[in-house]
């Protein structure tokens, strides 16, 4: 028997091109998605941390299909794996036992290069900057190292001119390497699962990335919240995103991602849901997505 993901209803955040008066879920009005055209906005990479210490939110789908998203609109996007458990490689068809050189290399040796390290992906326009349990050795030796905070910052700012975007995505915790990721990065996203306990944890997350403002990158601001896991027929759900409404108010992404049996499939098939399932609800939201970071980054 085939698993059928639930149609569209018109308020679970699935938005149409063109439609000015169409609404997300939360009743706002969606204004049209217009593209910015190529050649307008920053000159070099926007570097974009997708950031929760809580695990199983959505982080790496959201880093890996917002990457293709942007990519599939001409954009050069490299996806950066900080994660030791290497899931974003995984998800883009790099086994993390298999690399000969990964990002550790490139934070804690002088002599590895970032063009032996960056490998392409099948999507065109999207490399990756691999991980793997090398990685969490990393913020142990990094603890004695001078401005260890910013070793991440050190092995990017090279490389902005090479991309428009750049994607971090982050451990599910708070440490050293999550510390680094937003001291490189402009603007962070935050996947938020629509569930009571993800919720409690958002406090403490926003204050680490105003601690970081304060201290460490000054020009670091939110560039929105997602909204994940939603299920629009649920009460719970439907509660959870009004208080998230009501915290981050126009901050918070007309888009929201819905439940959907595709994301695990896509981790088996390591590409995104993009090209996995290009016709998917999901597939759609991560273009929507894709729209709605370009034209924030370019009205700002």
């Amino acid at each position: 028997m085939t698993t059928q993901e639930p149609a569209g209803d018109g308020i679970d955040g699935e938005l149409a091109d063109g439609e000015e008066n169409h609404v997300d879920a939360a009743g706002r009005v969606v204004p049209p998605l217009v593209v910015p055209p190529l050649g307008e906005g920053p000159t070099h990479a926007v570097v974009v941390a997708v950031c929760n210490q809580k695990g199983g939110v959505g982080k790496t789908t959201t880093t890996i299909n917002l990457g293709a998203g942007l990519a599939e609109l001409d954009r050069r996007v490299l996806v950066v794996d900080f994660d030791p458990q290497g899931s974003a490689s995984l998800g883009l068809g790099v086994h993390p036992h298999t690399l000969d050189q990964s990002i550790y290399n490139l934070l804690l040796s002088r002599d590895a290069e970032f063009d032996n390290v960056v490998l392409p992906t099948k999507v065109p326009g999207l490399d990756l900057m691999p991980a793997n349990i090398d990685l969490s050795a990393a913020e142990v030796q990094l603890v004695s190292e001078v401005a260890r905070e910013q070793s991440l910052k050190r092995v990017l700012d090279p490389v902005r001119d090479r991309y428009d975007f750049i994607l971090i995505d982050c451990a599910p915790s708070l440490g050293l390497l999550t510390v680094n990721a937003l001291t490189s990065s402009d603007r962070v996203i935050i996947p938020l699962e629509c569930e009571y306990f993800a919720l409690r944890g958002v406090a403490l997350l926003t204050d680490t990335i105003n601690k970081v403002t304060d201290r460490l990158n000054p020009d670091l601001r939110l560039l929105g919240v997602l909204a994940t896991m939603f299920d629009g027929r649920t009460l719970h759900t439907r509660e959870v995103f009004a208080r998230v409404l009501e915290v981050f108010g126009d901050e918070v992404f007309h888009t929201v991602i819905r439940r959907t049996v595709r994301f695990p499939e896509t981790n088996v098939a390591g590409e995104p849901i993009l090209s996995y399932a290009p016709s998917s609800p999901g597939a759609t939201s991560y273009r929507n997505l894709a729209k709605e970071v370009l034209m924030r980054c370019h009205d700002e």
